[in-house]
């Protein structure tokens, strides 16, 4: 019963790295060597959403200790992420992360390139504004199309 036990003590050690990095590695691998996009987006919010639940439990590592099952509900929170059936992570990154992403960090991008063209600029980014304005279509004007 003892090698029984120790059996099932190793595969469940295993299944944590195989579920949250080998599979999905596997997966990724194959999304980016196919045409469609849908697979891609469900692999790239896998590593993002991973990726913060990697920080977040090293954060909180204190008070999870605390916690004897917090293993088997990381395990099957993965699961949930990473398996096809689920696609959990495609379901988190669009209802949470992505609005997040659109509204602070676009922004915060567009005003440091913004700022750092004027920065470079000797005229402060007037030349640049003033192609941009030039080749960007005016309110009133139609484009041929």
């Amino acid at each position: 019963m003892s090698k029984l036990w120790t059996l099932i003590t190793q595969l469940h050690s295993l299944a944590g790295p195989v579920l949250s990095l080998l599979y999905p590695l596997y997966a990724s691998v194959v999304a980016i060597e196919s045409p469609s996009k849908i697979d891609d987006e469900q692999w790239l919010a896998y590593w993002i959403i991973y990726s913060f639940l990697t920080l977040a439990e090293m954060v909180l590592q204190p008070i999870l200790e605390w916690i004897p099952i917090w293993y088997d509900v990381k395990l099957l929170m993965v699961a949930w992420l990473v398996l096809p059936q689920f696609k959990g992570a495609a379901y988190l990154y669009e209802r949470f992360v992505r609005e997040y992403i659109r509204k602070h960090v676009t922004e915060k991008e567009h005003q440091q390139v913004h700022h750092q063209i004027q920065k470079k600029s000797p005229n402060g980014g007037k030349t640049k504004k003033k192609f941009v304005e030039f080749i960007t279509p005016k309110k009133g004007e139609q484009e041929a199309y």
